[in-house]
């Protein structure tokens, strides 16, 4: 059986950079707040937005447990922690050697 257009789309936004899909979401609420497309066409766009609004979401929370920063050990050894946090460190956690 065929892919409609919108099923294509769909499943090619994932593999969209963030920016894409960001900039592809902007033109369907552009779009819808023209208030020039019918109501069936509407709701395909409405649909299509939520789709690409959690693959923003989850782009960003992937990007998000990407960074990290380094922190330096009484031992003067680096051990990697989750950036934004005072906490130090889990137990067992990377450590690497001082350059």
């Amino acid at each position: 059986m065929a892919k409609s257009a919108q099923q294509e789309a769909s499943s090619t936004s994932e593999d969209l950079s963030f920016e894409q899909v960001l900039e592809r979401l902007e033109a369907i609420v552009e779009a819808m707040e023209s208030g020039e497309l019918p109501l069936e066409r509407m709701l395909a766009e409405y649909e299509q937005g939520m789709k690409l609004a959690a693959i923003c979401a989850q782009k960003l929370a992937e990007a998000e447990l990407k960074v990290q920063e380094l922190e330096k050990t009484a031992e003067g050894r680096f051990r990697l922690k989750p950036f934004g946090t005072d906490q130090p460190p889990a137990e067992g956690s990377p450590a690497t050697e001082p350059s």
